[in-house]
């Protein structure tokens, strides 16, 4: 389990050729973690969380629809509520926005009231005649007229407020001036009544054309991945002139208005304060000046070095193409993930409600309300719950992961292509649920480590605004700047230490020092790659964005029903964003996934027989216009060789 270990530094690769289970103890303590969210959750249903939060309850511990057993020291508990299934509150308007709760008395009734009543006679003849009770259960219906404590056990009147209509066992208003401090925020940004009406008859209006471009930003997508293959060198070349050409003007801009200040400074006759805020302004630009000039030394040194590298990023481009021919399944891969989430998500948040009213019984001695609290070392498993969701979605994602890894690994290390799988993408499913799931708890837990800080510091810094404390709110934002650093550092890693797993069934630890190393041998063409490769692919996301943006302007400007459509416009685009980023992050993954594999085939092979080359013909023709120039040189001398699959066979 120790990341230090060095047993296996000198094994063979044998990329696909054996396959054994890894992280065998971390699958067994993830399992263990997973039962005890499944005991959290057993917990909440038997001490009646979730029938309290489905069936609801009242101020005083009686569930809705039950019946129920007597609290001590609580006269109106443990009655027989079966015939009364909704929760009433008497002042359904009084919301306690900072805890989440409505601050009113609740009580179970056997209808919601359906009519507006001005009087306590209309109380009495509402109960009388339905049988629904609104008053106390200590006050008896004939009495709601004249008794002493009707204005603090009866309803508001008007009671209630609105028509009120059950939702999930609750008696809701249905006006929403009822919840006019709740929506203030939102009212006063759309102004008026009339504006949100326009807003939401434009959205239901355009709903068959929001579909319709969503559907368009789909395709659209899907094509970009095609395409992107053959543009990506136009691209990368007109994105590294414009890089250069800006940093070259932007330094020259700066030193030309350096020049200019200073020259109007020594022939400034204003006061002393004036020379004094002119002087400032000219050390300010010379030190912008100086920076950028740095910067610009730094950054034209960098694509000067990563010139002949760039080729690598556009071979691999192309490859990512091909890829995605002969693996279309791998464009679904953003649904299935999404929909796991999902599921999980609704699943964990459930069980937050669930624990929300799980706990023991109190009585408020003030208000003689009774509220369930979680006390002693149960009150904890809200926290292994808040684990549970981060450790659990990262495992999700990094399953994610593996299967694209797994799936392009087969594709790489398969010389003929008709021999490989029927459904690679199933198959490469089938290998990481049967042999991987420990490397993928070990890898997902250390990004929970790490995560779980940085969401506490995070909140802490929230905390901190408008605090005089200055010092300690850049302290903190400077440890949650480098803990997020740091996050996207392993979650990298982690993606190539599940590729290095796929390709040799290896530990985490040791799939991740392989990558490692690897990596760091190819520091420049990794730099390369997650520079103009990504920046060409957050191009596509913004191509595929303004298409569907445009398409929605010249769709919904043709639309006289309504007079707003910014809202839906808006819809579209972001639903444009969020489709064109799950299908382009599935290529950068491919891309980063035929990266490591490159690597490791180069490293090892040098095209002679018997340690014939893997690769595609593309990265073929990469490699050997490199040795005619003499940028490349296969890395030997390490005693380790990998053992091609079929000798001799045709490139694909």
């Amino acid at each position: 389990m120790g990341c230090c270990s060095s047993a296996e530094s000198k094994r063979d690769w044998k990329p696909l050729e054996e396959r054994s289970c890894t992280d065998i103890p971390w699958l067994i303590i993830f399992t263990l973690f997973c039962v005890g969210m499944a005991c959290i959750c057993g917990f909440a249903i038997a001490t009646g969380g979730a029938t309290r939060l489905v069936s609801g309850y009242d101020s005083y511990g009686n569930t809705c629809g039950r019946n129920n057993t007597k609290l001590e020291g609580v006269p109106l508990s443990g009655r027989d509520m079966t015939e009364n299934k909704y929760v009433f509150f008497l002042d359904p308007c009084n919301l306690d926005l900072i805890n989440g709760r409505i601050k009113s008395i609740a009580l179970c009734v056997s209808k919601c009231p359906n009519i507006e009543m001005k009087t306590y006679k209309d109380l009495k003849q509402f109960a009388l005649g339905n049988g629904s009770y609104l008053c106390s259960y200590d006050i008896t219906a004939t009495r709601y007229v004249n008794h002493p404590d009707r204005f603090t056990k009866c309803p508001k009147l008007p009671a209630p407020p609105s028509k009120s209509v059950p939702v999930f066992h609750r008696c809701i208003p249905t006006d929403i001036g009822c919840y006019a401090e709740f929506a203030q925020a939102f009212i006063t940004f759309v102004s008026d009544n009339s504006v949100l009406r326009r807003v939401i008859a434009g959205v239901t209006t355009s709903k068959e054309i929001i579909m319709g471009l969503c559907l368009f930003a789909l395709v659209l997508s899907l094509i970009m991945m095609l395409v992107i293959r053959y543009i990506s060198k136009v691209l990368v070349w007109i994105l590294t002139v414009l890089v250069i050409i800006g940093s070259i003007g932007g330094t020259g801009v700066l030193w030309w208005l350096y020049a200019d200040h200073r020259k109007a400074l020594d022939s400034n006759s204003a006061s002393v304060f004036g020379k004094e805020v002119a002087s400032d302004n000219v050390k300010a630009l010379l030190v912008y000046s100086i920076g950028a000039t740095i910067f610009t030394v730094v950054l034209l040194l960098v694509m000067f070095f990563m010139r002949k590298r760039v080729a690598l990023t556009i071979s691999l481009f192309h490859v990512a193409g091909k890829v995605f021919i002969h693996l279309p399944l791998l464009a679904l891969q953003p649904f299935w993930t999404f929909l796991c989430l999902m599921l999980f998500w609704v699943y964990w948040i459930a069980v937050l409600l669930f624990l929300g009213t799980t706990g023991t019984p109190v009585k408020n001695n003030s208000t003689d309300v009774v509220e369930y609290q979680m006390q002693g070392p149960l009150q904890y498993m809200v926290w292994y719950h808040a684990v549970g969701l981060i450790w659990v979605s990262e495992f999700i994602l990094a399953f994610q992961q593996m299967t694209i890894a797994g799936a392009v690994v087969t594709y790489y290390f398969t010389r003929n292509k008709s021999q490989m799988p029927v459904t690679p993408i199933l198959s490469s499913m089938a290998r990481t649920f049967r042999y991987h799931l420990g490397t993928l708890a070990k890898g997902s837990f250390i990004i929970t480590l790490v995560k779980i800080p940085r969401l506490i510091l995070t909140y802490i810094h929230s905390q901190l605004k408008g605090k005089e404390n200055a010092c300690a709110r850049c302290m903190l934002k400077a440890c949650v700047c480098c803990l997020w650093c740091l996050e996207k550092c392993l979650a990298y890693l982690n993606q190539n230490a599940y590729t290095a797993t796929a390709i040799n069934s290896t530990s985490f630890c040791a799939s991740a020092r392989d990558a490692f190393v690897i990596l760091v041998e190819n520091a420049l063409r990794v730099a390369a790659i997650n520079t103009v490769g990504d920046f060409v692919l957050f191009l596509g996301k913004v191509l595929i964005v303004s298409c569907t943006a445009f398409a929605g302007i010249l769709a919904l400007n043709y639309q006289r029903d309504y007079t707003v459509w910014v809202l839906p416009l808006l819809i579209v685009c972001l639903f444009a964003f969020l489709v064109a980023h799950c299908f382009l992050s599935v290529f950068e993954n491919v891309v980063d996934v035929l990266f490591l594999c490159f690597a490791v085939d180069t490293k090892y092979n040098d095209g002679s027989p018997g340690r014939e080359y893997y690769m595609d013909k593309s990265l073929m023709e990469f490699v050997e216009n490199s040795k005619k120039m003499g940028r490349f040189k296969p890395k030997e001398g390490d005693g380790r060789e990998t053992k091609p699959m079929a000798r001799g066979s045709t490139l694909a």
